[in-house]
């Protein structure tokens, strides 16, 4: 089993990838974004991530609002239709490290 350091460092390192590996995808549909959507791709060391729970969460407006997706079998996702705000990304899955990304706002395919 790897060490939690090592788990976070490989998720860290995985989701820095995305961008390229989104784009070297052949067979995989463009992952279409709307001004008020967020989406990407989790990979891991063996490839795209299925059944990842992506959650989009913000504390900048009058209520704290939570939007949760899963991730399709080719590890993309879409947060449909999220408020303006600015919005925490995490990344949790079985024998995943919870990952947690920089603030984010809609319209962004990260």
């Amino acid at each position: 089993m790897m060490k939690p350091a090592l788990l976070a460092a490989s998720a860290v390192a995985l989701i820095a990838t995305l961008p390229a590996w989104v784009g070297a995808q052949e067979r995989a549909p463009a992952i279409m974004i709307g001004n008020s959507d967020l989406g990407g791709v989790v990979t891991g060391a063996n490839g795209p991530e299925a059944g990842v729970w992506v959650i989009a969460e913000t504390t900048d407006l009058p209520t704290k609002f939570v939007k949760i997706v899963v991730t399709d079998d080719q590890g993309r996702y879409v947060l449909p239709e999220l408020p303006k705000a600015n919005y925490s990304i995490w990344v949790r899955g079985y024998g995943l490290v919870d990952f947690g990304e920089s603030l984010q706002r809609p319209g962004l395919c990260t």
